[in-house]
């Protein structure tokens, strides 16, 4: 009797697994050195990454934890220029960035020495060092770039304030950020004559944030703006 073709077409399907399993027989006897060593070498990385972190950057990230606290203590009370270069017992957030880098406090030290430099007048220091902190929490994260947006403004430089503010508000969105900076990012758009673009602005606080501070006189806003739009 003929084999049926469901019986053949089984048989077939056996043949390739059973000659792809002998391939690979043979490959891994024919490289079976090549392949401990690639193991062997992942297997030391691994291990030294686990080592590294453990008993180098876990140290460094705490005591870079422990150093930053007189200043922030000093930029809580507003003596910015001791929290920036520290006060010659304790480092300043200037040297934490120098001293412990690759560190997470160090990244939150670029952050506050941004904003120490904005408060300070001097806005092209603070975009510098705004711009090397690594946004990784939602609301910090938000304010670096809403932060940078301010020094632009303040630089009279408006379109990179609009960018960094639209950077801010896209961040993550959240009641407390995203309505802050949809509003200074409206009212440069309302400054420069683009309505249009405001008046979505106005609107997303409106629909989107409607218990956010911003929200409470925006259909005045919305009202000025759409007067504009009809009127341009």
């Amino acid at each position: 009797m003929a084999k049926s073709k469901k019986h053949t077409k089984g048989e077939k399907r056996v043949e390739a697994v059973e000659g792809a399993l002998s391939k690979t027989e043979q490959f891994i006897e024919k490289n079976q050195n090549l392949i401990f060593w690639v193991v062997g070498v992942i297997v030391v990385i691994a291990a030294g990454y686990i080592a590294y972190t453990r008993f180098v950057m876990e140290p460094r990230e705490q005591r870079a934890m422990e150093e930053i606290y007189m200043a922030e203590r000093y930029f809580e009370n507003d003596s910015l220029e001791k929290a920036l270069y520290g006060d010659g017992i304790h480092l300043g957030f200037l040297d934490i960035i120098e001293e412990f880098r690759f560190t997470k406090t160090a990244n939150l030290a670029r952050y506050y020495a941004g904003i120490s430099y904005f408060r300070l007048d001097e806005y092209e220091k603070a975009i510098d060092h705004l711009k090397s902190h690594r946004p990784r929490d939602q609301i910090v994260g938000a304010l670096s770039y809403g932060a940078i947006g301010d020094a632009y403004l303040e630089l009279s430089d408006k379109s990179q304030a609009i960018r960094y503010y639209t950077r801010a508000y896209r961040h993550e969105p959240n009641i407390f950020t995203t309505p802050v900076f949809l509003f200074k990012a409206a009212q440069l758009y309302e400054y420069k004559g683009k309505y249009n673009d405001a008046l979505r602005l106005y609107k997303r606080i409106k629909y989107e944030y409607q218990d956010s501070r911003e929200a409470r006189d925006i259909e005045r806003y919305i009202a000025r703006t759409e007067g504009l739009t009809e009127t341009n």
